[in-house]
């Protein structure tokens, strides 16, 4: 395994922008990022959850994919977006990297307070997989997948955890606590990135093994070094199997 990788958890307000503003902000920030780094961005970023345009937010995605995949040559940058697919929509999970899509999945479980059962389509559960880049072991759980410990366990043995989420206020501290335990629990790094909106939770994170939280909810990139022989430290100090 790589013994250091710098890792970036982005957070901004797009909730009422366009998708227009919201590709320019993504982007700027993924130029701010250092090469060879792991970017995360948050939950459905270029357009949240814009019910009332799915069709148009999907040709968007689908035209913001080339300056991404481009953006990712030497980076790895991961989020959401909405696609559109044979019998409807969904909020589809990526990880970019070198010019390539190397994991792309919707997400598996959708929030029913958010009304997604509504508009997008369930993805699978077993689709939650550990993918490995550069021998770094990540896997990734969309917000409301960070719920659900029979996916902690599906995905035991990552390294890296990302989690892009479109997480409520009200539910702060709920987010904090799964994304710190998760990290505790799996002996991984979490990443966080999460929605600067006001009526979001922000928290966008990056959580080491041992459960120390690097977060600042004002700034829009929260970089970390992270020692990834913490990971095997951990492993080796506690033994889980």
């Amino acid at each position: 395994m790589i013994s250091n990788k710098t890792i970036c958890a982005l957070q901004f307000a797009y909730k009422d922008k366009t998708p227009e503003e919201n590709f320019e902000t993504l982007t700027n920030l993924i130029r701010q990022t250092p090469k060879n780094s792991i970017v995360l961005a948050p939950e459905l970023c270029l357009s949240g959850y814009a019910y009332e345009n799915m069709s148009l937010v999907a040709q968007f995605s689908t035209n913001a994919l080339p300056p991404i995949l481009e953006l990712s040559q030497g980076r790895t940058i991961a989020f959401t977006l909405i696609e559109r697919v044979k019998d409807g929509y969904i909020n589809s999970f990526k990880i970019f990297h070198d010019g390539v899509i190397i994991q792309s999945r919707p997400k598996a479980k959708l929030f029913s307070l958010g009304m997604e059962n509504d508009f997008f389509i369930e993805g699978k559960s077993s689709d939650v997989q550990i993918i490995d880049i550069g021998g770094i072991k990540i896997a990734g759980l969309v917000c409301f997948e960070l719920r659900f410990i029979e996916l902690w366990q599906q995905i035991k043995g990552a390294d890296i955890i990302l989690v892009p989420a479109y997480w409520g206020l009200p539910r702060k501290e709920q987010l904090q606590i799964l994304s710190t335990a998760l990290a505790v629990a799996n002996q991984a790094f979490v990443v966080v990135s999460n929605s600067q909106d006001a009526i979001m939770a922000s928290s966008s994170a990056v959580i080491s093994p041992f459960g120390k939280v690097f977060s600042n909810d004002s700034k829009n990139i929260i970089e970390y070094n992270a020692d990834l022989k913490e990971v095997e430290k951990m492993r080796k100090y506690i033994t889980l199997g």
